[in-house]
């Protein structure tokens, strides 16, 4: 029923409006000028602020107050002189033209309102598309580099290899410890195209994808910066659902980043727990810290961080050590993923 009331025309709401009218102006009539029937007016401006346009609606009031007149006359109802008459007759147009007015101030309110909701409903679908996208570009990056890359320089360095080998058969030592420096430059960048790979494409479909991803990126982290990095997980099945996986190892990934990169960090810790209620991730350091009155805690990293944490219905937060440095931590509810 109430459906139909909202998809209706507003010409045909209009109509039943002007119907509500006109029997309440009957009812007004029937019971006469003892009892007060004014309030009952309101209820099809009321009617025509909800399904009709403004300008039905101030036809409305002005036709309340037409009836109303015409009944209080029709009933013979008598006033000291026509002055008070009039400003009667005038305080009730004023009155039914208020309840329009303000019926139509709260409806365009609760519209703006709704609109900015949809807006804002409309704006996170398409943050998270973006973070699709974005994961989407980054595993298939990976894939290539895994797949390309780091094959092709395995080749060479099986080239080189061969020609190391045949150089040494020749007694051409010089020319072979040249090309064994090649093959041993080739080993280190297949290793660091490697990293790289697993990097951006971390988490595989398993119970023990997000352990074994974050205890890949502390093992690349410590190959390739110069920082001490460990990882300790407190729970054997985590992270039940792929995209929170992926969300938290991102979350690592980023502290890791901001760590080294802003904290100068020399030391990270990085923990891993779960229990049947949530997930927590902490990635603490001891580098420089940060202060609460810069803008470090709204970049760009850590607003993507915080975000991804919203999109789980986690926690997110970021603070200051106990023996300095930052920790980085995140708290996710099992079993939940948007």
């Amino acid at each position: 029923m109430l459906r139909f009331f909202i998809r209706q025309s507003a010409a045909l709401a209009f109509i039943e409006a002007l119907a509500l009218l006109f029997a309440i102006s009957w009812l007004d009539l029937a019971t006469g000028h003892q009892v007060s029937l004014v309030l009952f007016y309101i209820a099809p401006i009321l009617f025509a602020v909800w399904l009709c346009d403004n300008k039905s609606v101030f036809v409305i009031a002005g036709l309340a107050g037409v009836l109303w007149s015409w009944a209080d006359l029709v009933l013979g109802h008598s006033y000291s002189n026509a002055n008070v008459q009039a400003w009667e007759i005038a305080i009730r147009f004023a009155f039914f033209f208020l309840v329009g007015l303000a019926g139509i101030a709260m409806r365009e309110r609760q519209h703006a309102a709704g609109a900015r909701i949809a807006l804002l409903e409309h704006t996170q679908k398409l943050e998270k598309q973006i973070i699709e996208v974005s994961e989407y570009e980054q595993q298939r990056i990976g894939r290539d580099l895994h797949d390309g890359l780091c094959q092709f320089l395995a080749a060479i360095g099986c080239a080189a290899t061969s020609l190391k080998m045949d150089l040494e058969d020749k007694k051409l030592r010089q020319l072979a410890a040249k090309a064994g420096e090649i093959e041993n430059l080739l080993g280190e960048s297949v290793k660091q195209a490697r990293d790289l790979s697993h990097g951006l494409v971390p988490v595989q479909l398993n119970d023990a994808g997000l352990p074994a991803a974050i205890q890949e990126l502390a093992a690349s982290t410590n190959r390739l910066l110069p920082v001490q990095c460990t990882f300790e997980c407190a729970s054997g099945s985590l992270a039940e659902h792929n995209g929170k996986a992926a969300h938290l190892y991102r979350i690592a990934q980023e502290a890791i980043n901001n760590a080294t990169k802003h904290g100068k960090a020399n030391k990270i810790d990085i923990r891993l727990s779960a229990n049947r209620n949530a997930t927590s991730l902490s990635i603490a350091d001891d580098g420089i810290g940060f202060s609460k009155n810069s803008n470090a805690t709204n970049g760009v990293g850590i607003s993507i961080m915080r975000y991804r944490a919203n999109l789980m219905e986690g926690e997110f937060a970021i603070e200051s050590g106990e023996r300095g440095g930052t920790v980085v931590s995140c708290t996710v509810p099992t079993g939940v993923e948007r």
